[in-house]
């Protein structure tokens, strides 16, 4: 079954335990966009000032990433269910507590952020094993699928749940937000609790700590194919992410009009979703590096367009093939990744894709607030893309298993060496 002949839905069809995971990762990501804008309104209404609100950011990346890596050990040595379902009844307690200080009244802006930490310490800790599932649930040829269909799903959540938020946080306060987060993390808790009970990974039992976390990056150096799939992310975050941009080349251009300002952020978001409603297309393609590499390559081609552009509609035009091309080749990578990796080693890598994907696009943003202060945001708009093209066009050429590789299910695939 597929839905406008593009989307492949076979996973939902095939397989009774992705559907539980699918609809329990969708709820718990809506839910979590609704906590985000909460929480944005609360700290704003405490506080008052900008550098409280940033603060937010900081409590929600560094105990993501640090407990990220950790529970990618502990997802190689543990029961990886019990896991998830541990962390996702930890965050469902930090938004209760955050419910009930917002209803009670409480004015207190460092138990905000504080509870924030605490619920993103255990997002973290089941995110890297959220993602292990996919690979043991599905068979082979279905991996791609069901890491396509997650990405919708999530996308469209993340579009879905801010506008709800917005709206619930008007008429009924940060409080309600953070109790609907409770509402969908039962539902998300629910999910995860009906899947098969998960075999311990093949091998030696992995006992978590920092030398375990070490050899999965090492593991990742190992393998031409893993480390290039990931260097070819960077390349597309770091070295050409346009966000921190959008305020300074609306100014310019389009005369600082906010609404005009949530267009480029939507844009992307459309492109993305478009995109996703034709993951089939990629699905059922075997060449996961080639078109990861390729996705880059016009990720990077989108943000030159979108620095050069002077009409708005070329503009939007730009940043909505860039979100098209960055969802293809999230699926693609996501695929490659999970194929790649044997299962002893999978939560760890799982994680290191994690601390990429959330330290990449805010070292990317960093970069171009830099350059554009040297010079002009249309300067760091462009030669971002340009080096983001330069460097995939490098890989390409050099690695070649990546360029090659070929998911399970077609006659000539072939897997990254160990």
């Amino acid at each position: 079954m597929r839905i406008g002949g593009l989307v492949d839905t076979r996973p939902l069809r095939d397989s009774a335990a992705f559907r539980g995971l699918w609809v329990s990762t969708t709820s718990s990501t809506f839910g979590g966009q609704l906590l985000v804008v909460g929480v944005l309104a609360q700290v704003w209404q405490l506080s008052g000032s900008s550098v409280a609100v940033g603060a937010i950011g900081l409590a929600n990346a560094v105990p993501t990433v640090v407990f990220g890596m950790i529970g990618g050990a502990l997802a190689d040595g543990l029961d990886r269910r019990r896991l998830v379902v541990l962390s996702t009844v930890g965050q469902l307690l930090s938004a209760a507590l955050l419910a009930w200080h917002a209803f009670a009244g409480i004015r207190s802006l460092p138990t905000v952020l504080i509870l924030v930490a605490v619920h993103a310490a255990f997002l973290g800790l089941s995110a890297p094993v959220r993602r292990t599932f996919v690979a043991t649930l599905l068979p082979p040829r279905l991996v791609g699928a069901g890491i396509a269909l997650t990405h919708l799903s999530s996308q469209a959540a993340m579009l879905a749940g801010p506008a709800a938020a917005g709206v619930i946080t008007a008429r009924w306060g940060a409080g309600a937000c953070y109790a609907l987060d409770v509402l969908a993390l039962a539902i998300a808790l629910y999910g995860v609790w009906r899947l098969p009970a998960a075999a311990r990974p093949g091998g030696e039992p992995t006992r978590p700590g920092p030398r375990a976390i070490w050899e999965g990056w090492r593991f990742i150096g190992r393998s031409p194919a893993l480390a290039g799939s990931f260097l070819t992310d960077v390349f597309a975050t770091v070295l050409a992410m346009p966000v921190a941009l959008f305020p300074a080349i609306n100014a310019e251009r389009f005369g600082g009009n906010p609404d005009t300002l949530g267009l480029f952020l939507s844009a992307i978001a459309v492109g993305g979703i478009a995109a996703g409603t034709a993951s089939g297309l990629v699905t059922r393609s075997r060449g996961a590096g080639l078109i990861q590499l390729l996705a880059a390559g016009v990720w990077g081609v989108g943000i030159i367009g979108f620095g050069l552009a002077q009409p708005l509609w070329l503009a939007l035009g730009c940043l909505a093939v860039s979100g098209a091309a960055d969802t293809f080749g999230v699926i693609a990578r996501g695929a490659l990744v999970q194929a790649a990796t044997p299962d002893s080693h999978r939560g760890r890598v799982s994680a290191a894709e994690l601390a990429l994907g959330i330290s990449g696009p805010d070292l990317g943003n960093f970069r171009s607030g830099v350059v554009a202060g040297a010079t002009s945001p249309a300067f760091a708009a462009v030669c971002g893309g340009l080096m983001c093209v330069a460097g995939v066009v490098g890989l390409g050429l050099l690695n070649r298993p990546l360029r090659r590789f070929r998911l399970p299910g077609s006659p000539d695939s072939t897997r990254s060496p160990a």
